[in-house]
């Protein structure tokens, strides 16, 4: 009998990817039976692995309840624990928030409501947003126009916003010169920051958005000590706002809730998604603070904006669960501990590989870059697709991590990004290292290196 061709519209149109058919904590299981490890927790979304008993058990008892509302009408008991377990004791000044359904429209939600705020204030000329090269922020056209991943900008250039500039970013492995310190890299991104405000007009700038640790698009960058530190600075002297997109990093995946709390700062306005609820329901939030809130509250009285599925009862319940999870069981301590061990055992694997040019990251979210000159730190030619070859070659070993492209400058780099579960063990960690090991020497060979 003829295989028929699947009508979902698949990330390739050349090929169907297998079937997932079940999940057991770390493992993946597909429709052939092979187990897979996930070392990615998909897009660091599967903090608590899969099928977690308490989540299964809180999404239904919230079904047998009610499963939808409209914001229009109702609010849920969901909704309302779920924002006083993660606000309620106003973190850095967040003190309200507002349930999306994923990580680009909690970034819309952001810029919308910093824009919002100064129309408000009474400062309409505040419209442009500043950010920063390879950096990303989601997939609508809102959030492209912020980000700064030059590949998945080129095709919709022409849509996206001249409203939003982009400066340096704080990847020292790539933009920290020889013959600086630390110290002098991040004066010099203080003094382009500075800059570009003066540039645009300090009294024409909304709010500067950035990932505190970049994600997927340069593969776990840490800003340098007291990067932040400056950046908060200068966006206090000139009155703007410092929104930071936690969708990926944020929610214990760098061993503390939010990953700013090891800055010494904190957001105005904060976007979080993915370990939120860990891939059991779509679900995303923005975080704001009192300040923002209470002068619309003030003024309109309302936040101009809104979707369909906001706060939706069965994605709160979910998260609520997943978040108690974490808290009860300690899993942040988990996640330090567990990230120290995979930083040493990615180093005993890779620290003196000859195309491994950079170990990096923080907690269970980390990464290696793979470089054709490790002196020259030169990436390999794009056209080799090297990062497409150690995902096939890594999922034919039973892996699932997270290679990319693009990691220097939207064209050129390869690297794999890790972020396994928190209920990840030594064990499981072992395994992804010896896995992505293989992985990565095949995927070499295969391109004669």
């Amino acid at each position: 009998m003829a295989v028929r061709n699947s009508r979902v519209l698949h990330r390739s149109l050349r090929e169907t990817p297998p079937k997932v058919i079940g999940g057991e904590g770390v493992w993946l299981i597909a429709e052939d039976g092979r187990r897979v490890l996930d070392a990615s927790g998909g897009a660091a979304v599967s903090c608590l692995g899969h099928q977690h008993p308490r989540v299964l058990a809180a999404m239904a008892k919230q079904a047998s309840k009610i499963a939808y509302a409209h914001t229009a009408f109702f609010s849920s008991e969901p909704a309302e624990a779920l924002a006083d377990h993660l606000v309620g004791h106003e973190p850095g000044g967040l003190a309200y928030a507002y349930f999306v359904s994923g990580g680009s429209e909690a970034i819309e939600a952001t810029i919308k409501l910093a824009r919002q705020y100064f129309v408000e204030r009474g400062e309409p000329q505040r419209q442009h947003f500043i950010a920063r090269r390879q950096s990303y922020h989601g997939n609508t056209l809102g959030a492209l126009a912020a980000g700064g991943n030059a590949w998945r900008r080129a095709p919709y250039a022409p849509l996206l916003s001249s409203a939003f500039s982009h400066v340096t970013p704080a990847f020292a492995y790539h933009e920290k010169r020889d013959d600086e310190s630390e110290s002098d890299f991040v004066a010099r991104l203080a003094t382009e920051l500075e800059a570009e405000f003066q540039r645009l007009g300090p009294e024409k700038v909304a709010a500067f958005i950035a990932e505190p640790v970049v994600g997927a698009t340069a593969g776990a960058v840490t800003a340098p000590e007291g990067y932040f530190r400056r950046v908060r600075e200068i966006c206090n002297r000139h009155g703007a706002l410092l929104i930071l997109d936690e969708v990926m990093c944020g929610m214990g995946r760098t061993g503390t809730t939010h990953a700013w709390e090891q800055e010494g700062i904190s957001p105005d306005i904060q976007a979080i998604a993915k370990g939120l609820g860990g891939g059991y329901q779509p679900i995303g939030a923005m975080l704001a603070s009192g300040k923002i809130i209470e002068t619309i509250r003030r003024g309109s009285g309302a936040f101009q904006h809104g979707h369909t599925y906001l706060a939706h009862p069965m994605a709160c319940a979910a998260a609520l669960e997943v978040q108690r999870v974490i808290g009860e069981e300690t899993l942040l301590d988990h996640v330090k501990e567990l990230g120290r061990h995979l930083e040493r055992r990615l180093t005993e694997r890779f620290g003196n590989h000859r195309h491994v040019g950079d170990i990096r990251g923080r907690g269970l979210f980390q990464a290696i870059e793979l470089v054709e000159d490790r002196a020259t730190r030169k990436p390999f030619d794009p056209a080799l697709k090297l990062n497409h070859k150690i995902k096939a070659a890594a999922f034919e070993g039973g892996l699932a991590c997270y290679p990319a492209g693009g990691t220097v400058d939207g064209r050129s780099g390869d690297h794999v990004l890790l972020a396994p579960p928190y209920i990840a063990t030594r064990d499981h960690l072992d395994t992804i290292v010896e896995r992505l090991g293989a992985a990565v020497d095949g995927a070499l060979k295969s391109i004669n290196q």
